[in-house]
């Protein structure tokens, strides 16, 4: 199921989610060069065991540098285009720079989960799905009414609108299953970070009220 637009227009011009696009645009791209591939998972993906147990500095620093790493075209594609379908109606309730706070501290906040669900893993973790679970989740709450335009993919591609609210916790629900179906070694569900999209998820929901309350506060000052 792809999201194609949504029926809630944005009322400022999305810089930010124009930014991080063309940020992870580029790296994607400097990414495919197979002499910087291998450089940049070794030292910018976020590995759990080093994170945790390395007990260096620059492992810390994974936890942001990994959102702007992707496995390839396609991963890089699907999040791309849900960081624009849904980002932009968030980046104007929370203003500009909040939006690229919020992005980030989300990102951090599912590779924090990721991390205390996978301590011993040793595979690298990348990909802005975290940071963007967490735009979900804030769409959900500031949207829930707004339509979202899909396209269901079925051997033909089928156009049809959904809810904000139903189709973005019908989305958290398969992470949710696909979550605690991957615990087994045996699931075919393992080569994905479902919890870092969980853990998104949820620091979305618990950061939101915090940025609309210091947006209240800064609207206040500037008036």
């Amino acid at each position: 199921m792809l999201p194609l637009r949504c029926d809630s227009k944005n009322k400022t011009f999305p810089i930010s989610v124009i930014f991080i696009l063309v940020l992870n645009t580029v790296v994607f791209l400097y990414q495919q060069n197979n002499l910087h591939h291998e450089f940049l998972i070794n030292n910018l993906a976020c590995i759990p065991v080093k994170v945790l147990f390395a007990g260096e500095l620059k492992f810390y620093f994974t936890l942001l540098t990994y959102m702007f790493l992707h496995a390839g075209w396609f991963h890089y594609l699907f999040n791309m285009l849900f960081l624009w379908v849904f980002g932009k109606n968030v980046e104007d309730i929370v203003g500009h720079m909040g939006f690229i706070y919020f992005y980030l501290l989300c990102g951090i906040g599912a590779g924090i989960i990721y991390l205390v669900i996978n301590p011993a893993s040793s595979s690298p973790t990348i990909g802005a799905s975290g940071a963007i679970s967490g735009i979900l989740a804030a769409h959900m709450v500031l949207y829930p009414s707004s339509r979202i335009v899909v396209l269901i993919l079925v051997g033909i591609a089928i156009p049809a609108r959904f809810p904000a609210y139903l189709l973005i916790s019908l989305w958290f629900i398969l992470q949710f299953l696909h979550g605690v179906s991957s615990l087994s070694v045996e699931s075919g569900f393992a080569n994905v970070a479902w919890f870092a999209h969980i853990g998104g998820f949820i620091t979305g929901i618990l950061l939101l009220p915090i940025f609309l309350i210091i947006r209240k506060y800064l609207h206040k000052v500037k008036n």
